[in-house]
């Protein structure tokens, strides 16, 4: 069965999140939320001595920046219901104290594929991670699944 969707929804760019500013507190906290212990994260005079100067977020942390409300209704549904199917991120460039985060989604993909129960589609959402120069801070991909 041939999934049936307008193929020019690939690549279209159809969310842009305001941006949202990330403070030194911020990367902190979530340092210790997750038990993160490296000093270039969590120690601004130790971060200084590191390579990047100063201090900046776990990669990880890109993941607390949240998609707008209207992201769901954007992915497209095949068949009966669906579910998340994990995630993969490319880390490309830190995430500083200061800078101005957003979000840009677009489809990336869809396709079938045959499992041990019958038809499935996914679905895969590309949410690229921009600073305030417009440089790519990290790639997130959700993965969808449904059955058909």
């Amino acid at each position: 069965m041939a999934l049936d969707y307008d193929p020019a929804i690939i690549g279209k760019v159809f969310e842009e999140t305001d941006p949202v500013a990330v403070s030194a507190q911020e990367i902190k906290d979530f340092c210790a939320a997750v038990g993160e212990t490296n000093p270039l994260y969590s120690d601004e005079e130790a971060a200084r001595k590191g390579p990047y100067g100063g201090l900046t977020a776990p990669p990880l942390f890109v993941l607390t920046f949240r998609n707008g409300r209207q992201f769901f209704n954007h992915v497209p549904r095949f068949g009966k219901g669906g579910f998340d199917a994990g995630r993969d991120v490319e880390f490309i460039n830190p995430v500083r104290p200061g800078d101005q985060i957003k979000l840009i989604s677009q489809v990336k993909e869809i396709y079938e594929k045959t499992g041990r129960s019958g038809m499935m589609y996914f679905v895969t959402v590309r949410s690229s991670v921009h600073n305030q120069k417009n440089e790519v801070v990290a790639h997130i991909d959700h993965r969808f699944m449904g059955r058909l």
